[in-house]
C-alpha cells in the first residue's frame, strides 16, 4: 500500500480551490476529460475469478439531511503533468469520517515519468457542469493505491481511493465557508471485494459515470454534461492489451474519455441510490470491432485492494475553514 500527500497543508488546499473558482470558474469550465492511458484489446469470457479470500462488503449510508436521495456521483478536477486542467468521474464511499472519495489510479497520478500526483485536485460531487458545484467543492488531501501501480504501473492496481476535506462554498464575496463532511451531505456508497465470478455467480453492477469521448467509428453519443448509467453482468476477460492479469470486464457502451473512475456499483437499490462499490472504470474496449465500445474494465477489487480501502477509510482530514 502506498499513501501519498495531495497537499502540503490547509493553505495549499485551499489554493487549490481558488484555482477551479478563478473567473467565475472558468478552469472547471475549460478542463477536458482525461484521455484513457491504455489501449484496451480482448474480450470478456465465461472464465472464474476465484476470490483470494472471504468476502467483504460494508454497508452504504445514506445523506444526513432526511428525504435526501444519494448524490455520491461526481467528478474529480486536476491539473495534470501536461499543465493543463482535466476530470474523470468518481464517487463517495463510506468511510469511518466520511471523506473518502473512489476513482482510477491515473485520475490521481501522473504516470508519464516519475509517478507524481496531480496538482489542485478537487472532488465536485453532483452534475458539476458549466462550472457549477451544487453540494461543495472538496479539495483532495490524501491518495492510498496499491504498491504495484506507482512502482509497476500496474492496470490491475488502478484504483484510487482519496481523502477530502471537508467541503466549503463561495460567499457572494467570494469568502469560503464550510459545507460539511462529504458523506454527511450526499451519503456514501458501500464497498464489497472478493465476489465470486463465474457464469452463475457473477454479479450485476450497474456503472454511473460522465462519459464524453468518441466511439471509434466518430460518434459521440455522450457529451460529460450529466451523470449516465449502464447496467451488466460482471465477467472474467482475456486480453491482448494491456499486460494484466486481473482486469474483469462489464457489458458497457461508455465512452473512454470522461469514464475513467466510473462506480460499479453492485446490489445497487434505485430507490435509495445506494449499492456497493465493486470496480472503477479504467478503460474501455470494443470487442467486436463494430466501432462502438461495448465493454468496461475495472481492476478486481480482492484482499490486497480491501487493505488499501481500509488504510484510507481510517484515515482523517479535517476542515479548510
Amino acid at each position: 500500500m502506498v499513501s501519498a500527500p495531495l497537499v502540503r497543508d490547509v493553505t495549499e488546499a485551499r489554493q487549490a480551490v481558488a484555482y477551479w473558482l478563478a473567473d467565475g470558474g472558468a478552469n472547471l469550465r475549460n478542463a477536458t476529460p482525461l484521455t484513457p492511458p491504455y489501449e484496451v484489446r480482448g474480450e470478456r469470457t465465461s472464465g472464474t475469478v476465484v476470490p483470494p479470500g472471504k468476502p467483504i462488503k460494508i454497508n452504504p449510508v445514506s445523506p444526513l439531511a432526511e428525504g435526501d436521495p444519494p448524490r455520491t456521483a461526481g467528478k474529480v478536477f486536476f491539473v495534470g503533468g501536461d499543465q493543463q486542467p482535466h476530470w474523470c468521474s468518481a464517487v463517495a464511499v463510506q468511510s469511518q469520517y466520511r471523506n473518502l472519495v473512489a476513482t482510477a489510479a491515473h485520475c490521481v497520478y501522473d504516470m508519464a515519468g516519475e509517478p507524481t500526483t496531480t496538482d489542485n485536485w478537487v472532488f465536485i460531487p453532483g452534475p458539476a457542469t458549466d462550472g457549477t458545484h451544487p453540494h461543495g467543492i472538496y479539495a483532495g488531501n490524501r491518495v492510498f493505491t496499491h504498491f504495484d501501480f506507482t512502482a509497476y504501473n500496474d492496470s490491475d492496481r488502478d484504483v484510487a481511493f482519496v481523502n477530502v476535506y471537508s467541503g466549503v462554498v463561495p460567499s457572494a464575496d467570494g469568502t469560503l465557508t464550510t459545507n460539511g463532511r462529504l458523506g454527511d451531505i450526499v451519503g456514501r456508497q458501500g464497498v464489497a471485494y472478493n465476489q465470486s465470478i463465474d457464469e452463475t455467480t457473477a454479479p450485476e453492477v450497474d456503472v454511473f459515470g460522465f462519459p464524453a469521448g468518441p466511439h471509434p467509428d466518430g460518434s459521440r453519443p455522450y457529451t460529460g454534461q450529466s451523470l449516465e448509467h449502464s447496467a451488466g453482468r460482471v465477467s472474467a476477460t482475456s486480453l491482448s492489451s494491456p499486460s494484466a492479469d486481473q482486469l474483469v470486464g462489464v457489458e458497457s457502451p461508455f465512452t473512454g474519455e470522461g469514464s475513467l473512475g466510473s462506480a460499479w456499483l453492485q446490489r445497487y437499490e434505485d430507490e435509495r441510490g445506494l449499492g456497493y462499490l465493486n470496480g472503477v472504470t479504467a478503460g474501455v474496449s470494443d470487442t467486436d470491432g463494430d466501432g462502438r465500445y461495448d465493454t468496461g474494465v475495472s481492476p478486481y477489487f480482492d484482499t490486497p485492494l480491501a487493505d488499501v480501502y481500509k488504510a484510507a477509510a481510517a484515515s482523517w482530514t479535517g476542515r479548510l475553514t
